[in-house]
């Protein structure tokens, strides 16, 4: 029998005034007998819509069939066919605008919590199972992919199933993308993105780290050395600025780099760790993203007395996902909605000693279909802030392009790719993800690896045949 009670199970999280003074994970986990009862309230619809909001087409009900039936094992392993990173999925996709969008129960209540059972087989099958990885026999054929974010070790991991010999170069000294430098220990335990990292190089992908492509070596050159394509998931790791003044004062950080020192340079244990990162009693973060709740999070975390989070539209229209708003507000974040900077106010020494804002309203839908802000006159004040950090949105990093001959881009700065193969305007060279869309998903991102992948394989073969 179908549970048919119209709440998801509650997943067992830290208390918000425990958890907003550590950097331990805040969702907790489904139990098995959690699984099982979450499991059992998915009706198995034949159409399988759920499907339909998944970009790497994980086969939906039959995990949670196998789940319902206690057979973890196999659920993991329903998933692993066609998502290669099931426990970083299972926590920070958006799942309630894509899968759990297309549920079926969300007609007349919650629909099924596909995201919390994806990482429940995950996290399952990681603490109980233990196989070798089998390698598929090689084909001597090299692929090159440049970065290790979810693009990258998609499409890295695909190719390597297919029997491809495939590098993958990432410039920072540890690889994994935005998985470990973006997204907080909160939300997503590094332990488990290097377990992943980890399985894929089981497969025979070879990463190489400290290798910054335009730099050390050039697109050109990889060729040269006998790879016979070229993945771009470089990501879009180059912070945007609002141009107010005030923005070169001391204290004044792009979310980038905030959340790169505590998150992959592990600030958040200094002294312990080399790295420092300034610890504001008063914070601002202006933007109302997902990355936005991440930095004002962290920053409740090391010990600022008031964070603020300052969006110059309503909540209605902020791009975070809901839960990680909910988690905010539970934490203490404070929300400064329709309030928009102007300046940011520097003392005799030029640190940060407050921001100028004013009040905004609502006026008609801009090019994005949310509604434009328009300043109030007479609503400008001042925020007593000694810290502020721009989350405002990020584009590629104009090095790859900047040294790679052929290779369209738009006015944005993104790597311009056919939408079916990811291929660009440079034979043998493919991109997918932040570097083609701008800042984006997570599991888009792992979408446009495994279609780069796919369209790979059919490259070299049909070349090997011409």
């Amino acid at each position: 029998m179908p549970n048919m009670s119209l709440k998801k199970v509650p997943m067992p999280e830290q208390d918000p005034q425990v958890r907003n003074r550590n950097f331990s994970e805040v969702a907790l986990g489904y139990t098995e007998e959690m699984a099982i009862e979450e499991a059992q309230r998915c009706l198995n619809c034949k159409h399988r819509p759920c499907m339909s909001g998944c970009p790497v087409n994980v086969r939906i009900p039959e995990f949670i069939t196998l789940i319902a039936a206690g057979e973890f094992e196999k659920a993991y392993e329903k998933i692993y066919e066609t998502n290669s990173l099931p426990a970083i999925c299972g926590r920070v996709c958006p799942q309630e605008t894509q899968c759990e969008q297309q549920c079926v129960r969300g007609i007349k209540g919650e629909p099924v919590a596909i995201g919390r059972l994806e990482r429940f087989a995950a996290d399952w099958y990681m603490k109980h199972i233990t196989k070798p990885v089998v390698k598929s026999p090689r084909n001597g054929k090299k692929v090159a992919v440049i970065g290790s974010g979810p693009a990258g070790l998609t499409c890295a991991g695909d190719l390597a199933k297919m029997g491809y010999d495939v590098t993958v170069f990432e410039a920072f000294h540890k690889a994994g993308g935005v998985l470990v430098y973006g997204i907080p220990e909160f939300r997503l335990p590094k332990d488990l993105v290097q377990r992943e990292i980890d399985a894929l190089k089981a497969l025979g992908v070879e990463i190489r780290t400290n290798m910054v492509i335009g730099k050390t070596l050039n697109v050109d050159e990889l060729f040269e050395e006998g790879y016979e394509a070229v993945f771009i998931g470089s990501g879009a790791g180059l912070p945007m600025f609002m141009g107010i003044p005030g923005e070169n004062l001391n204290g004044v950080y792009s979310a980038n780099e905030f959340l790169t020192r505590i998150n992959l340079m592990k600030a958040y244990k200094f002294p312990e760790a080399d790295t420092p990162v300034f610890r504001g009693r008063n914070v601002a973060v202006v933007g109302g993203g997902n990355v936005a709740m991440d930095a004002a999070r962290s920053a409740k975390r090391l010990g600022a007395d008031n964070v603020y989070i300052v969006y110059r539209r309503s909540e209605a229209e902020m791009p975070a996902r809901l839960e990680e708003v909910h988690h905010a507000k539970e934490e203490g974040i404070i929300f400064k909605l329709l309030t928009n900077p102007t300046r940011i106010l520097g003392d005799e020494k030029g640190w940060v000693r407050g921001m100028e804002c004013v009040e905004m309203a609502l006026g008609e839908p801009d090019a994005s279909g949310r509604r434009r802000p328009v300043p109030k006159e007479g609503s400008e004040h001042v925020l007593e802030v000694d810290t502020v950090i721009i989350a405002i949105g990020t584009s590629p990093n104009p090095l790859i392009r900047s040294t790679t001959t052929g290779l369209e881009t738009n006015k944005k700065g993104c790597i311009v790719v056919d939408e079916n193969t990811c291929q660009t305007s440079r034979e043998g060279v493919f991109a997918g993800g932040d570097a083609v869309t701008g800042s984006a998903t997570v599991i888009l991102a792992m979408g446009a690896g495994k279609k780069a992948a796919k369209a790979i394989d059919e490259y070299i073969r049909a070349k090997a045949q011409s």
